[in-house]
């Protein structure tokens, strides 16, 4: 997978997921993607938190403002914060809207502590013709330090088979 085409597609509503994709893009290169649904989620972390769970309960899949096409990519990168241990609703929308039949999907989260969750079991179903490479997992108090995050990605880059 060296030297094949790389995208970074991520959701990030605090931050966090957008700090950990940038790392990841300066370290492949290729292109990066930040998926947002059409209607941006409230600035309240409360509300966004409620708002989340009523949609990942009911399967709901937000309208995006853009879509990124993955055809032309070898490796796509899906980054998501941990919401109620899956992915977020615009990153499930962004999936199922596309064909990642030969695709390898390497998926990282940020997190308050839940891990990964159900979040490669879901991005699985939702991708059923892709490879799912190794995750990574990054808890959101460790992206104080770049250095050792910068390290720990490098690592899994490594074991993916992409650096």
């Amino acid at each position: 997978m060296a030297g094949g085409r790389f995208l970074v597609a991520y959701f990030s509503w605090s931050g966090n997921t957008r700090r950990l994709a940038h790392l990841i893009h300066e370290e492949v290169g290729g292109d990066v993607f930040e998926i947002q649904p059409a209607v941006p989620y409230p600035d309240s972390y409360s509300e966004v938190l409620e708002q989340a769970r009523r949609e990942i309960r009911s399967g709901y899949k937000p309208p995006l403002r853009e879509v990124r096409d993955v055809s032309p990519y070898t490796v796509i990168f899906i980054g998501s914060p941990n919401w109620w241990s899956t992915i977020a609703p615009p990153v499930a929308a962004f999936l199922a809207g596309q064909d990642f039949s030969g695709k390898a999907l390497a998926p990282f989260c940020t997190h308050g502590g839940g891990g990964l969750g159900r979040m490669v079991e879901d991005i699985a179903r939702l991708c059923p013709r892709a490879a799912i490479l190794e995750p990574l997992s990054v808890y959101e108090g460790d992206l104080r330090d770049l250095q050792a995050i910068r390290a720990k990605a490098a690592a899994w880059l490594h074991r993916i088979g992409v650096k």
